[in-house]
């Protein structure tokens, strides 16, 4: 089960809301405990593997992001925790912390992407294939001995 469920507004500590608070932390935190909650009814005697996405924002401090940072870091501890309690029901538990991906809902504008590719060691954005690919194999018995780990995968933005 891959929890991918995500929001974010960066904006500076003085502007950020309790609706925004509630909005983010309902989203990317509280998605994930019940998500979870409510996966592990679904898995069989032999375990399997949940994968949280989370972000490089957990590890990477970067001014305007306190919100969203304060959430991903939730998410990569109830992945250390959910690691240790449902370890006995041989099921794995991880975080991918992808960095600046193109999607959709992260819309890269020409001044953006100029920056990130100039603070990024690989030179480019990361792609949807990129994470799509680490938690295929998260997702498989070639990770079987992996859990409670979180995994940047950012090209070397963090």
């Amino acid at each position: 089960m891959v929890n991918n469920a995500g929001t974010y507004k960066f904006e500076p500590i003085e502007m950020v809301t309790e609706k925004e608070f509630h909005n983010q932390f309902d989203t990317n935190v509280l998605s994930v405990l019940l998500t979870t909650q409510e996966a592990i009814n679904y898995f069989e005697k032999n375990g399997g593997s949940i994968i949280n996405i989370s972000s490089v924002a957990s590890v990477k401090a970067t001014p305007m992001t306190s919100l969203y940072t304060a959430t991903k870091s939730a998410v990569d501890g109830i992945t250390r925790v959910l690691s240790k309690e449902l370890g006995a029901k041989n099921i794995r538990i991880n975080s991918i912390l992808p960095g600046p991906t193109q999607t959709e809902g992260n819309p890269i504008n020409t001044e953006m992407e100029t920056f990130i590719i100039a603070n990024t060691p690989l030179g480019r954005i990361g792609k949807t294939s990129d994470v799509s690919k680490l938690a295929t194999f998260l997702a498989s018995n070639d990770a079987s001995w992996i859990t409670g780990q979180k995994i940047s995968i950012s090209g070397g933005f963090d």
